[in-house]
């Protein structure tokens, strides 16, 4: 373990030297982090088949692990939260990479059902919870005061992307060299980004004597505890507006990582469309997400968050509601999906994170924020178990994609609806940071 005389003056060699707020060298690490994390949660999407082809296990059950490692995902994030305001920022978030690359590792050995559900689903779900979009909230806001709507949407296109860009490669390694070799591989990248975070990752700018990124003097630091996880919940429960955010939420982890992040691939697969070039399209939604994600950030810090929220949700469900006919007519439409999708993959992110740390404060962002995200992933994980139910039933996807499209369409519609209704409640200019929503 590093000395902290030590590490306090790599910061300021990096403050004073290269010239730059030591924020952005916290952002870089977080997205680093998120990457390499994001792409390990999504190999299970790349060794279905492979899993399903060596031990015969049905897509039912590799459904469940991946279903029980998505909810973690989220589940885990609001106490997350609370754990890293007592213990650190640093030493949680190294704990979790530890747990990953050891996970991640034992899977070359698993040879049975429950092994895969505590490996995939258990461990790994619960290493991946803490570097979940909770982190991004919590580094944006504990380290940034102005562009926070711009690092909220860099580091939660991170969040996406890394699954989407690592899932090509993890395909052509699966083929060329057997899944152990890609889940090794995965292992050692989480133990390579350990030491990064070792090295370079603080817990608040006061640790290195600094303000937050674009803080006036005038702005100040609130020295109120961020509430625990389940009174935040309490707190929030009795507003309105939370219950709009969380069940939208829900909506957007439905229809990305649980459904297409899932379950694409496989759906490719039985249109007769190989494995590596779904991947491939994977990977540009990868690209465009990194786009679509931040451009929602650079909105969210200018326009109104509800109405950004309305054209996110109901342009996904349109697209979700052609897929089927996209997916029967071919590889080459599918290109056109990829981009519009990726656009569009996590673009949400931005204005619910504006609309939380505005309705219930700076410091409940993180555990509140976690609770929404929690909604997000039990949304995905039943998204995932669900397709697959379906898939094993009818022995296709259409009907979870009809559903998915749906459902984002009515999500898109309640923020002109009951966003409407709810006036103050959504709409960020109009209330205080530390006051709570539609009390």
């Amino acid at each position: 373990m590093l000395k902290e005389p030590m590490t306090s003056d790599r910061s300021s060699w990096i403050t004073r030297r290269v010239g730059i707020h030591y924020a952005w060298v916290i952002a870089a690490v977080t997205l680093v982090v998120l990457i390499v994390t994001a792409g390990i949660r999504a190999t299970p999407g790349v060794l279905m088949v492979p899993l399903e082809m060596e031990f015969g296990w049905r897509r039912t059950v590799l459904s469940f692990a991946v279903a029980i490692n998505i909810a973690l995902f989220g589940l885990i994030g609001p106490f997350a939260a609370s754990v890293i305001d007592r213990f650190g920022l640093r030493r949680v978030v190294l704990s979790a990479i530890a747990l990953l690359a050891v996970a991640v590792a034992l899977t070359t050995r698993m040879h049975t059902e429950w092994q895969l559900v505590l490996l995939w689903g258990v461990l790994v779900g619960t290493g991946t919870g803490v570097t979940s979009l909770v982190l991004a909230a919590i580094v944006a806001t504990r380290w940034f005061d102005a562009k926070r709507g711009l690092v909220v949407g860099l580091l939660s296109a991170a969040n996406a992307t890394g699954q989407l860009i690592f899932l090509p490669w993890l395909a052509s390694m699966t083929e060329s060299h057997g899944w152990r070799s890609a889940a090794l591989v995965m292992s050692a990248a989480a133990g390579v980004i350990f030491f990064v975070v070792l090295a370079f990752m603080r817990d608040r700018p006061e640790d290195v004597g600094l303000d937050r990124y674009g803080e006036s003097a005038a702005g100040g630091v609130s020295n109120r505890p961020a509430l625990a996880p389940l009174a935040a919940l309490r707190h929030a429960s009795r507003s309105r507006g939370f219950w709009l955010l969380a069940g939208t939420f829900f909506v957007c982890g439905a229809s990305t990582n649980g459904l297409i992040g899932t379950h694409l691939i496989a759906a490719c697969h039985d249109h007769g469309i190989s494995q590596v070039h779904s991947a491939r399209l994977l990977a540009m939604m990868g690209i465009f997400d990194i786009i679509g994600t931040t451009a929602s950030g650079w909105l969210t810090d200018r326009y109104s968050s509800r109405h950004l929220l309305f054209g996110y949700y109901t342009l996904r469900g349109v697209s979700l509601l052609f897929l089927p006919y996209t997916l029967a007519s071919g590889a080459d439409g599918l290109g056109w999906f990829a981009v519009f999708y990726g656009l569009d993959w996590i673009a949400t992110v931005p204005p619910t994170v504006r609309l939380t740390t505005e309705a219930f404060g700076r410091e409940n962002t993180g555990v509140i924020y976690g609770w929404i995200g929690a909604s997000h992933q039990v949304g995905a994980s039943l998204a995932a178990f669900g397709a697959g139910a379906i898939r094993t039933t009818l022995g296709d996807y259409e009907l979870a994609f009809w559903t998915a499209g749906l459902l984002c369409i009515v999500a898109g519609l309640s923020f002109l609806t009951l966003g409407r209704v709810l006036g103050s409640d959504l709409e960020s200019t109009h209330f205080s940071r530390s006051a709570p929503l539609a009390e």
